[in-house]
């Protein structure tokens, strides 16, 4: 990550407003099968329409802003409106067209989406103190939540990030037991599910439409797991369990304590726990690097709001340093805390034993 550097704040303020408009543009893209149409080569205006079953009016002036905005590439700019073919660069598709690959960065559109449908809702919690439910963020923060998160979940989770656990991941293959707390829309358990088909895999969450979202993927992707709408404490009833992971989502908890505590209680006898979370500077500095303004970001408008929704409140917010994973879990019980030497992108990787 890069440092702030001397650019004048208004020119910082229109680069963000130009920003956040584009990254709309792209949630269009995503949402409607723009990018989709343009899969097969290069198009025009009435062929994207025809493909994503818009109005082509609307096809011309998304495939123009898509080229001025250097997402798209135009075969020829003089050329009728009509006449001009537009094409997706290959070194683009993973961005915004596949959402397994390393680098799609799409859904962080539908997250702005839908932190800006309930902006006046947060400003109300903070002159409240209260909270704004996630729930309330809606389908396209939700699915979006989802989706930056999968290609993480499909890959280095299963290949990297388990693996270092040790014995107790071993026992996966030879019919062990994974609880995934805190499932959101799924694809972490269905991961786990597929790398591991002897293992018995739960997938648990509070949130109604994200179980039911989860369900029906598993079913899509023909894996097998138990997915359950449910709190931390349903977990210990369901043990023991070889490994249970949280997987950046103990940031926005309200009872982080009661929930390790839970999952400490739900392993097996040598179990482990797996958090994974932001990987945030050890201590609080200004200014701050581009990480860290993203966590403050999504902290102050999200985070914070979503787990104050729910009281009392350890009011954690996005930005959660290792002192702090420390602390909360030598509150619920664990005896040891381990930060694994895995590469975990955004994440910063946790093993917690009893």
């Amino acid at each position: 990550m890069t440092t702030m550097t001397t650019t004048t704040l208004d020119q910082r303020v229109l680069d963000a407003a130009i920003g956040a408009l584009e990254l709309f543009g792209i949630h269009l893209g995503s949402r409607l099968g723009l990018y989709d149409a343009l899969l097969g080569g290069a198009a025009t205006v009435a062929e994207v329409a025809a493909a994503a079953g818009i109005a082509p009016r609307y096809a011309r002036e998304w495939l123009e802003q898509q080229a001025v905005a250097g997402v798209l590439t135009v075969d020829d700019v003089a050329a009728d409106a009509q006449a001009r073919r537009y094409t997706l660069p290959e070194a683009h598709v993973g961005v915004v067209a596949d959402p397994v690959a390393l680098d799609h960065l799409a859904p962080l559109a539908g997250l702005v989406v839908g932190i800006a449908a309930v902006l006046d809702e947060v400003a109300d919690a903070y002159r409240s103190g209260g909270g704004v439910p996630y729930a309330r963020y809606g389908a396209d923060f939700r699915r979006g939540q989802g989706a930056i998160n999968r290609p993480a979940f499909t890959s280095a989770l299963v290949e990297e990030w388990l693996p270092a656990l040790g014995p107790a991941v071993e026992r996966l293959a030879t019919g062990g037991r994974l609880a995934d707390l805190g499932c959101g829309q799924g694809w972490s358990s269905i991961a786990v599910a597929r790398a591991f088909p002897g293992a018995e895999v739960w997938g648990v969450d509070s949130d109604p439409a994200s179980i039911a979202e989860a369900r029906a993927a598993a079913e899509d992707h023909d894996v097998t797991v138990r997915f359950e709408c449910a709190d931390a404490g349903a977990l210990a009833e369901a043990g023991p369990f070889d490994v249970v992971t949280v997987l950046e989502a103990l940031h926005d908890m309200a009872r982080p304590v009661d929930v390790l505590a839970a999952a400490r209680a739900a392993l097996a006898a040598d179990g482990v726990v797996l958090v994974a979370d932001e990987a945030v500077a050890p201590t609080f500095t200004a200014p701050g690097d581009d990480l860290e303004r993203m966590m403050y970001g999504w902290s102050i408008t999200h985070c914070l709001p979503a787990a104050m929704a729910e009281q009392p409140s350890a009011a954690i917010g996005t930005v959660i340093r290792e002192g702090t994973v420390r602390e909360l879990a030598t509150g619920a019980g664990f005896g040891r805390v381990d930060v694994l030497d895995v590469d975990g992108g955004f994440f910063r990787l946790y093993a917690l034993r009893p």
